[in-house]
């Protein structure tokens, strides 16, 4: 492999080459390139690593992580997008617990509100729940007993043949799909909850039901100290340790695959390099535009993926403004999927200088223009839309204002999606699509993100490769 001088590329150049030419199990040790620095990329680095591989893990960004990134707010370093950890996120305790950094975690119940009607309401209990003013005694029954439902349903693949809306309106009824689900899947989806499945939903409150420790009583969440700041340096120096390579501010612009049988890489700027493997990680539509050798079915597959993008502020303020870690928001008006008071899990004294921290995030579809409005239109419809929501709320309050944005986060659900979903191997001998939007069995987090990388790597990524080259 010819390498060219690269940002990232010498600090641990020595390690990578120490590596050995036949992993444990006798396969053949080879060069492979991980495009994408994210979680996805991150796992299947350390699957590699695993079984003895040499690896080089670029990243478009000045830095790794992806959505899991991190960035200063003021004087307070945390991360761009909101996350938590659940107390049933196996995976990704686990990944914890091999970095040193689970026995770290602070965990803490949390409570969840709405905003309906005009008013704040909180649903953080059965008590609660019970009394929920938009709702009647009936429509209560019928919400408790959908989502009692869908926390206990395995044939998942049935729900995707079924719309998301028909679904609900079949076991909440019209009362409760109009009043609640209806709002709440506009708020999260747009206009394209008419085209998304049932599944979604299942996937959702499946995730969130095992997050309370018995039935609709207690929700946990919990964080690491620093946040994913403090994950993804022990992460990627895990990785390092272990003879990866890492290249930063390194988009791969086009993959080639050369009839020597190498992989041809253009990162730009000059910078060409080669590799025996290529695992991309990246959103798909991007990954047909890069790979040119895929098929043109492929290619089709990769860009008929609908995708959410997210518009999302994060806010440092001198007090709270909620008391719920999630606010719900069924009013239409509103131009926010939801509230999210980070600090009633994050210690705000330790943390997070004694400060407050809030995200404001609004999710569109891909193509939606609202990814593209301003900062400043943006921060202004933010901070008036607080000063409806809550009295207590003034803009003297602010400390920091920043907002990131995402076009490509979570693949849509649609009906039948799992059935036209692009091959994790490809026509390409060597080159691997494996991203996010292979997850058909969940919603998109950390958790079931390295759930997927792992089991997709151990199922499909390595049995080809030892098909290819062990003789």
């Amino acid at each position: 492999m010819s390498v060219a001088t690269s940002p990232d590329s010498t600090s641990n150049a020595k390690s990578f080459d120490t590596n050995s030419d036949t992993a444990a199990d006798g396969t053949p040790s080879s060069n492979w390139l991980v495009i994408g620095g994210g979680v996805m990329g991150l796992q299947v680095a350390r699957d590699l690593i695993d079984r003895g591989q040499k690896v080089t893990i670029a990243e478009a960004a000045p830095t790794f992580g992806g959505l899991t990134s991190a960035w200063n707010l003021g004087d307070v370093v945390w991360d761009r997008f909101y996350h938590v950890t659940l107390l049933s996120d196996t995976k990704l305790r686990d990944l914890l617990t091999d970095l040193g950094l689970e026995s770290q975690m602070d965990w803490v119940e949390t409570k969840t509100g709405f905003y309906s009607g005009g008013q704040l309401i909180s649903m953080s209990n059965t008590a609660e729940f019970l009394k929920f003013p938009p709702l009647n005694l009936i429509q209560k029954l019928r919400l408790g007993g959908t989502i009692f439902y869908a926390s206990k349903i395995k044939n998942w693949r049935r729900l995707e043949k079924l719309s998301v809306e028909k679904w609900l309106r079949r076991w909440s009824g019209k009362g409760v799909f109009e009043k609640i689900w209806q709002p709440l899947l506009q708020a999260k989806l747009g206009e394209a909850y008419k085209q998304t499945s049932a599944a979604f939903i299942w996937a959702h409150t499946a995730r969130m039901y095992k997050a309370r420790r018995s039935g609709m009583k207690t929700e946990m969440f919990g964080y690491v100290p620093g946040g994913y700041a403090t994950i993804l340096d022990k992460w990627v120096g895990w990785l390092k340790d272990r003879g990866a390579r890492t290249l930063t501010s390194s988009p791969a612009r086009q993959v080639r695959k050369l009839e020597s049988g190498e992989f041809e890489v253009d990162f730009g700027d000059g910078r060409i390099e080669k590799f025996d493997n290529v695992v991309s990680t990246i959103a798909s539509p991007v990954i047909a535009d890069t790979v040119p050798q895929l098929s043109e079915e492929e290619k089709k597959r990769h860009r008929g993926i609908r995708y959410l993008g997210v518009v999302c502020a994060s806010m440092l303020m001198k007090k709270p403004i909620s008391e719920y870690y999630v606010t719900n928001i069924t009013d239409t008006w509103v131009p926010l999927t939801a509230v999210i008071e980070m600090s009633t899990i994050v210690n705000p004294d330790k943390q997070l200088g004694g400060n407050h921290l809030v995200y404001l995030p609004k999710y569109l579809p891909d193509d939606h223009e609202g990814l593209n409005e301003s900062d400043e239109d943006y921060k202004e419809k933010c901070l008036s839309t607080l000063e409806k929501m809550y009295d207590h709320f003034s803009r003297d309050q602010v400390l920091d204002f920043k907002i990131a944005r995402a076009k490509y986060v979570a693949a849509l659900a649609t009906i039948d999606y799992s059935t036209r979903l692009p091959d994790i191997v490809t026509s390409v001998p060597g080159f691997y699509a494996l991203n996010s939007a292979h997850i058909v069995k969940g919603n998109l987090n950390v958790n079931e993100t390295i759930t997927l990388g792992e089991e997709k790597f151990t199922e499909e990524v390595w049995p080809d490769y030892q098909r290819r080259v062990v003789k």
